[in-house]
């Protein structure tokens, strides 16, 4: 079993310890390959249920960031806290947090249905509980019709969904997203942007988002984050991150405006 699957099934140990005081706090992490500086004192605070966007392109250190965050990956330096208690020393399956990516990671010899019971399933929570919920979420991704498929059947998309729901019911602490929709066909990263959105809402969710592309980080981010060369700027507003032209935001909102859409 991988790392991400081990997150998954430890995530049933936090399925019942939901805290109102939960958040997340990264304090100066810095990350080293030999002489090239990957992560440059990076501090970021996430505040219980809201996502903040980090918006960055290919190789500026967002990947490196929440694999370290996920516990995948050891900084040379800093802290990361969770809850007011530092998760530096648990191992990934550990620490309550989901990652997820592009690569919608799937449990093969299981139908959809079963792969999104998975964390239910070894927390053996009552098999009327799991049916119950997973319904429910069945419905909620769209996929009802899909439940009996293996996962090899599904289109990307589908996957995606899949994953994401699979994600939710193990209940993390906090979700990781690694640019999970840019694999994507333009309709279905917006059909996947809006499940997002609703799931996100609905469950309270906290998340770290990551991801190049600015429209994207305009949708779905409560807070806003830019990285270039290891380094991580913060925005206080929204209206900040818009107004820094840097960020590419301004022009994007003016484009859609223009084609009669609102960001």
């Amino acid at each position: 079993m991988n790392a991400a699957s081990e997150s998954l099934v430890d995530c049933k140990q936090h399925l019942d310890t939901t805290s109102s005081n939960d958040y997340l706090e990264i304090y100066e992490l810095s990350l080293l390959f030999g002489a090239t500086k990957v992560l440059d004192n990076v501090t970021l605070r996430v505040h219980e249920g809201e996502t903040v966007a980090i918006l960055g392109e290919s190789g500026c250190g967002k990947t490196s960031l929440l694999r370290i965050v996920a516990g995948l990956l050891v900084s040379t330096s800093g802290s990361v806290r969770l809850s007011g208690r530092s998760i530096d020393s648990l191992e990934a399956s550990k620490r309550g947090i989901v990652y997820l990516d592009q690569d919608a990671l799937m449990f093969e010899h299981l139908t959809v249905y079963e792969n999104i019971a998975f964390a239910l399933r070894i927390a053996k929570r009552p098999s009327t509980e799991i049916d119950s919920k997973v319904q429910q979420m069945l419905r909620a991704v769209q996929l009802e019709d899909q439940a009996t498929k293996r996962t090899w059947q599904l289109s990307g998309g589908q996957k995606q969904r899949v994953a994401f729901a699979r994600a939710i019911l193990a209940s993390p602490r906090v979700l990781l997203l690694d640019e999970p929709f840019c694999s994507l066909d333009c309709r279905n990263r917006a059909i996947m942007q809006q499940l997002f959105l609703d799931l996100r809402q609905r469950y309270l969710i906290t998340c770290l988002f990551v991801t190049h592309d600015v429209k994207e980080a305009i949708v779905v981010g409560n807070r806003f984050a830019t990285m270039s060369g290891g380094i991580l700027k913060q925005y206080p507003t929204s209206l900040a991150f818009v107004e820094d032209e840097t960020t590419g935001a301004a022009a994007e909102r003016a484009f859609w405006a223009e084609q009669g859409q609102i960001l």
